[in-house]
């Protein structure tokens, strides 16, 4: 949870479910739920391994929440830093061209190492 509160998500509601504890968490525009399972198994590496099926990654649009997305990432970074928990890029903000559009796109990996994208649209493709 002090994960994702650090990326701005509030706690909205705590329960359980079975064995597990839970909690919805609020922010970004979305709500994401929060399982806490006991004795988990290692999470896959969905970012790396060109094989993996399944659950990829969350994608967290910021173009109406952020003018930039590098120095966006340098501010998280410094607090994660600050917070004495370093922040694991997996790709640092570049430029991608999706669909018609183009955007700034950056990954960063939670603390079970499960891939988040980060992207702002800055508009669509200019026709030559």
């Amino acid at each position: 949870m002090a994960f994702y509160q650090q990326l701005g998500f509030q706690v909205s509601e705590q329960f359980t479910a079975g064995i597990t504890l839970a909690c919805w968490m609020e922010g970004l525009g979305g709500r994401i739920e929060l399982l806490q399972v006991p004795e988990p198994r290692p999470a896959a590496d969905a970012f790396t391994d060109e094989h993996y099926t399944g659950y990829y990654h969350l994608s967290f649009d910021l173009s109406d929440q952020v003018a930039d997305l590098p120095d966006w990432l340098a501010q998280l970074s410094a607090q994660f830093q600050q917070a004495g928990e370093p922040l694991k890029v997996l790709l640092e903000p570049t430029q991608q061209m999706i669909g018609s559009s183009v955007y700034e796109v950056a990954f960063i990996a939670d603390t079970d190492g499960l891939p988040l994208e980060f992207l702002r649209m800055l508009g669509p493709v200019k026709a030559l």
